[in-house]
């Protein structure tokens, strides 16, 4: 059907292209008198294929290569912000503000992802070409799926109530108008429905989902992993699905040797659930050469505090791992010139690096939390220890609840420093504000800005460019 009236449709997502890139999914922008085709945009074969190549070379655009591992790591006390973008310094201590421009970037980044999984799973069904067999649209549609509640995972977290947009919006006619309103301009919606539709996809994902030995797709394993995580991180966790779903992972192992994870050498190994296949192609890894290098000073600077955790339990292994040291002609309150720390797991600058989503060694200190949080404290300590073994690290005993929460968080801090985790580890725990209000420098002084954070700064302000484009859109506390 075609239409010759005044529609709105949203800014930057070409009704029949492939990529958002950088749009802004909930903005509008009027066009009148405009003819536009409100059947499937997906017509072939091919069309369905290029849609599922944009959601993975998403991989390779600035929320994955720099917002991810900033976002993750920068905003605890793993690593100060580094670099000199007052954006990021906002960030860091605790004092952004509603006009962030990299909290409305990530905004529309996330909600550009989800319109391009909502367009597999809206349109792939009507596709009439006999090459795409309804196997293999089942796959597509679970992928989709599984990528669509990893984004309104990450959402939710960042700001908790937030827009729930389940359609791919093409155009809009008198028939669909009411419908079309509600996703260009929704309201946000309780933490509560977000986890429903996470825990939903994910669910409804597992029965067409590739299998775990995929680790460059959206598969099996990694939905099993990213349902655990969801439901120890939702309202009133639910400890005994955590426990299931991490059971339910298989074919993964740690590798015996730490820096094989890192060295480039050893990529889609035993212990990766679902890692980026950064390989100079679809996925160019340029950001890498964010976080290493002396040309300038980079970002996600190692923090005092992680090196002293790293020397105070003698983890030479995973900190040689994790941090370099190198001569740079800069210093500053933290470092020397002579001894300047960067996060080393990043570490190929030709483009090829690949980096986890979600691995092995995760799921284990994450079933070491929901055995804490159930009272099996033998149990929670074997999850840790099997971590730590292939470190020849001593076996750490559990003896109450607290205890165990602060060594899983302690355990995944060294394993897991870089990796975009840390942030909302603290979160997930109810440990953020006592720890990252206690963080000091070299010298032991809790840092000035540590103060800054508190119960409101734990979510994100809702950026305030959406909020002038979408009245519906309310604020959350403390902006």
């Amino acid at each position: 059907m075609k239409i010759n009236t005044s529609i709105y449709y949203l800014l930057g997502i070409s009704l029949l292209t492939t990529s958002v890139s950088c749009s802004n999914f909930l903005d509008t922008e009027p066009i009148t008198e405009q003819q536009i085709d409100l059947t499937n945009p997906l017509k072939t074969a091919t069309d369905a294929e290029n849609r599922m190549n944009t959601i993975y070379n998403a991989f390779g655009n600035e929320y994955w290569q720099l917002d991810y591992f900033f976002n993750g790591d920068a905003q605890t006390d793993i690593s100060y912000a580094g670099a000199d973008n007052v954006q990021n310094f906002q960030q860091d201590e605790y004092r952004i503000l509603a006009t962030n421009s990299n909290v409305l970037r990530d905004w529309k980044y996330l909600y550009g992802f989800i319109n391009d999984c909502n367009m597999i799973l809206n349109y792939v069904d009507e596709i009439n070409d006999p090459s795409l067999t309804s196997a293999r649209k089942a796959q597509m549609k679970s992928e989709a799926a599984i990528m669509r509640a990893l984004y309104y995972f990450h959402a939710v977290q960042l700001w908790g109530d937030v827009p729930v947009v389940t359609k791919a919006v093409i155009g809009v006619n008198s028939a669909n108008f009411d419908e079309v309103y509600s996703q260009v301009y929704p309201a946000r919606k309780p933490i509560q429905e977000v986890y429903d539709l996470i825990i939903s996809d994910l669910e409804g994902s597992l029965a067409n989902a590739p299998a775990g030995s995929e680790k460059y797709k959206a598969n099996k394993n990694f939905a099993y992993g990213l349902l655990a995580k969801v439901y120890a991180t939702k309202p009133n966790p639910d400890w005994a699905k955590v426990k299931q779903y991490c059971n339910n992972i298989s074919g993964v192992s740690l590798l015996a040797n730490y820096d094989h994870l890192f060295d480039g050498n050893h990529e889609g190994n035993a212990e990766s659930i679902f890692e980026v296949d950064g390989n100079a192609g679809s996925v160019w890894a340029w950001g890498t050469s964010m976080f290493t290098g002396t040309d300038w000073k980079k970002f996600n600077v190692p923090s005092n505090d992680l090196v002293k955790t790293f020397d105070d339990e003698n983890d030479l292994v995973r900190k040689a791992s994790t941090i370099k040291f190198s001569t740079v002609s800069w210093s500053d309150n933290f470092w020397t010139s002579n001894n300047y720390p960067f996060m080393n797991k990043m570490r190929q600058t030709d483009g090829k690096q690949n980096f986890y989503i979600l691995r092995h060694a995760d799921i284990l200190l994450l079933q070491a939390e929901a055995a804490v949080r159930t009272a099996d404290y033998t149990g929670a300590a074997g999850y840790i220890n099997q971590v730590r073994q292939r470190l020849s690290l001593p076996t750490v005993t559990i003896s109450s609840e607290s205890d165990g929460i602060n060594k899983v968080l302690k355990e995944r801090k060294l394993e897991l420093a870089f990796e975009g985790h840390r942030w909302f580890d603290l979160k997930r725990t109810g440990k953020a504000i006592e720890i990252l209000s206690q963080q000091k420098d070299g010298n032991g002084s809790i840092l000035s800005y540590a103060g800054n954070i508190n119960q409101d700064r734990l979510l994100w302000p809702i950026p305030q460019g959406q909020r002038d484009n979408n009245q519906n859109l309310t604020q959350n506390p403390g902006y």
